[in-house]
């Protein structure tokens, strides 16, 4: 099924007790995860990734409630839980109402997931999250914005998303700077609180300077916003040591894993975009990239010089090295 038959499901009260969350959308896997699974006094076990131990989930389902409380399992996993083990799980909580089940799937591989045959002998709620459209995104950073307490109205929330190039985990993560005015919140405030404008352009920026595009005038930009010149030189470098670990790893293991690469599970476009740009360059030209910024940074921190002309110095000789 779909977000939005699970939205009907759960205003009739009609919901199973397990679930198999999985699809493009981290944030609203986690969104409903935390939604159906937040109970007062509830006996939780939650395996993150890789602890993931099917004894001790079994263990926790098939153990009787104490004091009247529910046990509740979550697993948060990038990779596939073995059918048969998923299988024992699901019935441990048809046959124990009291029981709470939610299987969080940040994965890739959503064919078998996406089979309505695959759960059909037990009561589970199938769901696949697509990244949510425009009206989606608004709606539902509205709704938090309106939990948390933040004054904001839906143009000023279309605007942030729009500073966060649609990400709604990222527009999300700001509503608590938002909390702390008794007033409504403003473009112009999103501007001026909203870091995320320089981080955004920030990341366009370096493809577009590593694309061996004309930069001038985003740099230029992104300056008069208000970036220093030795954050860019350290945002370029910290993004090339990303493409240099991606390089590495798809040269050893011929495709890439965000979490182990990265530490968390990433979509799934950002994953293909940074492993396509990753492959461009040999290890050779990563070690030149970084000696020429590490150089030009030590040489802004270390007089009263002008920093500008050394970063574009920088960037234009950056792109004469790429190949």
């Amino acid at each position: 099924m779909y977000k939005s038959e699970l939205d009907n499901h759960i205003r009739n009260k009609s919901i199973s007790n397990s679930f198999v969350f999985f699809g493009e959308s981290s944030f609203l896997i986690d969104m409903y995860t935390k939604m159906l699974t937040t109970i007062d006094d509830a006996n939780i076990l939650e395996f993150y990734y890789d602890e993931y131990d099917f004894n001790s989930a079994k263990s926790h389902l098939s153990q009787a409630s104490l004091f009247g409380d529910r046990n509740i399992l979550i697993i948060k996993s990038e990779k596939k839980v073995p059918k048969k083990e998923l299988d024992i799980l699901l019935a441990f909580c048809d046959k124990n109402p009291d029981n709470i089940f939610v299987y969080a799937y940040y994965g890739s591989d959503h064919k078998s997931y996406n089979n309505k045959k695959t759960f059909a002998k037990s009561k589970a709620m199938s769901v696949r999250f697509f990244n949510p459209k425009d009206y989606e995104a608004q709606n539902i950073i509205l709704q938090l914005a309106q939990e948390k307490g933040a004054n904001i109205d839906k143009y000023t929330v279309a605007h942030l998303l729009s500073v966060h190039n649609g990400d709604v985990a990222l527009a999300a993560n700001e509503l608590d700077k938002f909390v702390l005015y008794d007033r409504a919140i403003t473009t112009k405030d999103i501007d001026n609180l909203v870091y995320g404008l320089g981080e955004v352009n920030l990341d366009d920026f370096i493809k577009k300077l590593l694309h061996k595009k004309d930069f001038k005038e985003d740099l230029k930009r992104i300056l008069e916003h208000g970036e220093d010149e030795i954050r860019v030189v350290t945002a370029i470098t910290a993004y090339l040591t990303q493409l240099y670990m991606f390089n590495i790893y798809i040269r050893v293991n011929g495709a890439p894993n965000a979490l182990e690469i990265l530490g968390y599970p990433a979509p799934k476009f950002v994953v293909d975009e940074k492993s396509q740009l990753s492959i461009k360059f040999k290890p050779e030209i990563y070690a030149k990239l970084h000696e020429l910024l590490l150089d030009s940074e030590l040489k802004m921190k270390s007089s009263n010089i002008d920093k500008g002309a050394i970063l574009l110095s920088t960037l234009i000789r950056l792109q004469k090295l790429l190949k």
